[in-house]
């Protein structure tokens, strides 16, 4: 019997490469690998599938190679632990990180079986590590031995905090409720607990408070608890799905009827809660789904029937909404919010047709009203893939694919928030011969991925500044053919090839140290590592172990501040069976030295190299100075390490302004030109209750710009003082007029007759609206990033651990 191991992590974690799609949002701090049997005879090794053979091949490189000193294999061998699970025969291994710097892991195994056998006496396993992974233990007698469940079985709380929740796998027949198990000492201890309900998805932790939990039961309750689950209070019926806002408001949208199908979401209704289910306000009607990111409240609703959907936004946690200033989507069209924090939103519009397989890219104002177009054929796979990617190491940095007339996918970056685009430049190592001039690195995203052309998406972070590591092709399109690793050193103004062939990589050390494992070996089964010192320049091979493994990926604590890393995969054992093993390597061992204030070096962000204008490095309105490790220092950040940089204001030119709702680049030119359809247009606007009307001059200030002086546009906004909707539902068309005395009388006489009139239509508009949204399919779909760091801050941090969706992954929900 032949074994191989699959990685299924999906969109929902950050380290491992995988073709699986994830509904609910995990927690970044947790991944999966899947074990699945796939051949009958022993020996078997399972190779990619061929792909298109046609594609011309790329430019090639020479990756640099170092040998390993025999110091440095002694120092490794030394402190490489490698773990076997023996008699485990779980198909599936789900591994978590609890707290920050703890070094605790938890690792839950669970078998692949029908589901009647789970309470004839089977279980799951679950192991602890104290050590990052060096050692294990088994503390499955601390649960009874319960089957926990596999989807979502193990929760670990936010930030530093030692709170687990292992759900239980309950039949819901004869059971009123399901089980839990929680810990509060990072699985030292787990108590069991009885629920009054059994839940449909994972329970959600308050992105700042654990002791605030919140799930939606299979029935449709929404159930509240406020001690970390000892009680739960059912604080409504009919929820379809949910969110935590800012503070402790909590947003979750229902049906009317309290009854929840997917076909009638047409009819919802968007609630908010701000004391935890004590009081209820609504905030919108008729609403198909909604989302909430960087402060920002999204709901997609249909204002008069048969019309197509808009977007409407709130950036008040709900008290107005507004419509956004951008193109209606039909039923076969979709909205997608690529990205967003407090300053502005990425939208993605698609374009109109069943398969057009891209669309526009607009970007927000500050208020998530207005939009600017950026980006035109943008890619978005039928698959629901955006390759859209923000380079967290690198301030206003975004790279994405689109999809050019002549069907070929190519890559652009941006490097002000997508105020313009541009190619990729060639890699610095890279000859491309006579076709010099037709020549680009292109990056593999999330839709290469899902087509398993490569295994990993592009990775950064905001602790390593200007570092981004993507697989990716050179030529005049993204080949189809095997991908190569690059490196950039400066957030993706210049590249190099840095590895021959897919890896799995990940960065340690805070950019000090980067690892590697081949994802595709000639055997099936790999024993080696490689690892890097200098940014990628030059590599040094490791062999680990032994006896080789089939590999499911690398695991190493969120974030990059720690200096071990564990390669996961499995091994026959004495009886041919599939053997679980995980060997950790600890790299601390050999980068011994503390870095001192002279391996470091001043370096300017978005300058390029030799530059001396005034203007180098004016990207946003400011210049930052990072002091950054030398290539050539070999130390250690060490966990104590913080990014600290220095930051001057420019004065205003045209990159730091887009062009204004309803003007367009020319072509070949920065200029704004109007476009033709809206000559002569007044543009008004509802903002808060009141109708603003704004005279755009064609060029409104990038948001989150912090430009003094220098170019500035005229643009104004005039209040014209009349009243365009209530605080709680998207404005409603009305007329106000004065009415003459001697129709008072008339009017007062016919009030009666006009109530019955009126609720005769409205039962009739409620019947039709019915039957018309019970067969609507909804088709938009949201997806949410990073957030990019404030630059008011001296220090970068990770957004995300504030933030309600705790994002550091792509996550793509139909909407």
């Amino acid at each position: 019997m032949t074994w191989i191991l699959t990685v299924l992590s999906g969109a929902c974690f950050i380290l491992l490469g995988s073709v699986g799609d994830c509904k609910e949002k995990l927690s970044s701090r947790t991944m999966s690998f899947h074990q699945t049997q796939l051949g009958e005879k022993q020996g078997q090794v399972l190779t990619r599938q061929r792909r298109d053979d046609t594609a011309s091949p790329s430019p090639t490189f020479t990756a640099c190679k170092l040998p390993l000193t025999p110091y440095e294999l002694g120092v490794l061998d030394q402190n490489t632990h490698e773990t076997g699970f023996h008699g485990d025969d779980g198909a599936s291994f789900t591994l978590t990180w609890v707290g920050d710097g703890t070094g605790v892991i938890l690792v839950l195994s669970t078998i692949s079986a029908p589901l009647d056998s789970f309470f004839e006496g089977a279980s799951s396993r679950l192991y602890r590590s104290a050590d990052y992974g060096k050692s294990f233990y088994d503390i499955s007698h601390l649960i009874n031995n319960t089957f926990i469940r596999k989807d979502f079985g193990i929760l670990p709380g936010p930030g530093n905090s030692h709170q687990v929740i292992l759900t239980a796998e309950t039949p819901v027949l004869n059971n009123s409720g399901g089980v839990i198990f929680i810990s509060t000492d990072a699985g030292v201890s787990f108590k069991s607990v009885q629920l009054p309900f059994h839940p449909a998805q994972p329970i959600t932790f308050h992105f700042l408070n654990p002791e605030y939990l919140v799930v939606i039961s299979i029935d449709g309750g929404l159930w509240l608890s406020v001690n970390f689950g000892a009680v739960w209070i059912k604080a409504h019926e009919g929820t379809y799905s949910y969110t935590w806002g800012s503070g402790i408001t909590l947003f979750f949208s229902s049906s009317p009827t309290g009854t929840v199908e997917s076909d009638r979401r047409g009819e919802l209704l968007l609630k908010r809660t701000e004391d935890l289910g004590k009081t209820f306000t609504t905030v919108a009607e008729n609403v198909f789904s909604f989302g909430y990111i960087g402060g920002f409240l999204f709901a997609s609703i249909i204002e008069t029937l048969g019309a197509p959907r808009v977007l409407y936004v709130s950036s008040d946690q709900g008290d107005n909404l507004n419509k956004a200033k951008l193109p209606s989507a039909s039923t076969e069209q979709f909205y997608s919010v690529l990205d967003g924090d407090e300053d502005m939103i990425f939208m993605h519009v698609d374009d109109a047709g069943e398969e057009s397989y891209f669309g526009t890219v607009y970007i927000s104002d500050d208020r998530g009203i207005l939009y600017s177009k950026s980006l035109e054929h943008h890619l978005f796979g039928g698959e629901g893939k955006s390759d859209f990617t923000n380079v967290t190491s690198l301030r206003g940095v975004y790279l994405t694919n689109i999809l050019e007339e002549d069907g070929r996918i190519r890559t652009v970056i941006t490097f002000n928030r997508g105020g313009n685009w541009r190619a990729l430049n060639k890699p610095q190592n890279v000859e491309c011969g006579e076709d010099e001039g037709n020549c680009n690195l292109h990056i593999h995203g999330e839709h290469s991925r899902f087509n398993s052309i490569t295994p990993m998406l592009p990775l950064s972070d905001p602790t390593a500044i200007g570092l981004v590591i993507a697989h990716g092709s050179v030529g005049d399109s993204i080949s189809s053919t095997r991908p190569d690793v690059f490196v950039s050193e400066d957030g993706g103004y210049s590249w190099r090839g840095a590895l021959r062939g897919a890896h799995h990589y990940s960065i340690l050390d805070s950019g000090g140290l980067i690892v590697a494992v081949e994802a595709h070996p000639r055997d099936g089964q790999i024993n080696t590592i490689k690892f890097s010192t200098d940014e990628g320049q030059c590599w040094k091979v490791y062999n680990f172990t032994k006896q080789p493994i089939f590999f499911a990926g690398l695991a190493s604590e969120p974030g990059t501040k720690t200096m071990n890393i564990s390669v996961w995969g499995y091994r026959p054992d004495e009886n041919n069976q599939p053997m679980w093993v995980a060997v950790t390597i600890d790299f601390q061992s050999i980068l011994t030295r503390e870095c001192r204030t002279d391996d470091y070096v001043q370096w300017l962000a978005h300058a390029p190299e030799g530059g001396d204008s005034a203007m180098d490095g004016c990207v946003l309105g400011y210049k930052e100075v990072f002091f950054r490790l030398k290539k050539n220092s070999v130390c250690r950040n060490g966990r104590d390490y913080v990014v600290s940089r220095q930051i001057s204001p420019c004065p205003c030119t045209r990159e730091d302004y887009l062009c204004d709702y309803g003007y367009y680049h020319h072509e070949n030119s920065s200029e704004c030109l109007k476009q033709p359809e809206a000559v002569d247009q007044t543009l008004n606007v509802c903002q808060n209750g009141e109708e603003v009307e704004l005279i755009p001059s064609g060029y409104r200030k990038v948001p989150g710009d912090y430009c003094v002086g220098g170019f500035t546009p005229l643009r104004r906004e005039e209040s014209a003082k009349r009243n365009c909707g209530s605080s709680s539902q998207p404005a409603t068309p009305s007329e106000h007029s004065a009415l003459p005395r001697e129709t008072m009388v008339l009017v007062v006489a016919c009030i009666g007759v006009v109530t019955v009139i009126l609720v005769a239509v409205a039962s009739v508009v409620y019947t039709v609206t019915r039957m018309f949204y019970r067969n609507r399919v909804p088709a938009y779909r949201f997806s949410a990033l990073q957030f990019q760091d404030d630059p008011e801050r001296v220090t970068v941090t990770n957004r995300a651990s504030v933030d309600s969706d705790d994002v550091s992954v792509i996550t793509v929900k139909r909407w």
